[in-house]
């Protein structure tokens, strides 16, 4: 099992490129994407599909426009088709990607929807030869010990800081990040959507 977290850029990144190299190599490759919303698309899963990725997004996106308990359910059916497709075990690589900012939320419960002790179990349980990839900032530390290879991505410098707009292909829209920096005092979710995917993955 593959941990790529830390407050850097590139997390989700890494990963999404371990999907295309084993595709490339004809290994069935599955991601599921925790945070970002299916009402939007997305340019790795563009990409990806057209290596014969499967990639599905099953988060509920800005908290801004859903409550608590809808991203709940949208984290109990996410972390119930991880589980489902972990342990049929027909893939040769699973990415799990921003389930560590998942298991980290606090701002509401999620240890029934998403139990951390459940998540460690599967893991242990998931079928020889398997390779799991979890991503996403502020990884606990049980799936740290339970990962047998851990990458920090650090923030060294960031050309949002500087004002510099968002580059298409490489990040989403500008508007997204100045809506979070807007909203992030009233949202419930601290890093959702395309954000997560801009300034932390």
């Amino acid at each position: 099992m593959l941990v790529f977290t830390g407050d850097g850029k590139g997390k989700s990144t890494a990963a999404m490129g371990l999907a295309a190299r084993a595709a490339g190599r004809g290994h069935r490759v599955l991601a599921i994407q925790f945070i970002k919303s299916p009402q939007r698309s997305y340019g790795e899963q563009i990409a990806l599909q057209k290596l014969g990725v499967e990639i599905v997004q099953t988060g509920a996106g800005f908290t801004w426009t859903k409550t608590p308990e809808e991203h709940r359910e949208a984290l109990r059916q996410g972390w119930a088709l991880a589980r489902e497709r972990i342990l049929r075990g027909k893939e040769k690589l699973i990415i799990l990607d921003e389930i560590n900012n998942a298991l980290a939320i606090d701002r509401f419960p999620i240890d029934d929807v998403l139990p951390l002790q459940e998540v460690l179990e599967t893991i242990r349980r998931r079928p020889q030869g398997m390779h799991l990839v979890l991503t996403g900032r502020d990884a606990h530390p049980d799936i740290i010990a339970a990962a047998d290879l851990v990458t920090e991505m650090k923030a060294v410098k960031h050309y949002y800081d500087e004002g510099v707009t968002a580059v298409m292909g490489l990040n989403c829209s500008r508007l997204c990040w100045i809506l979070y920096r807007i909203s992030a005092p009233f949202c419930c979710i601290p890093l959702l959507s395309c954000i997560s995917s801009n300034r932390t993955s």
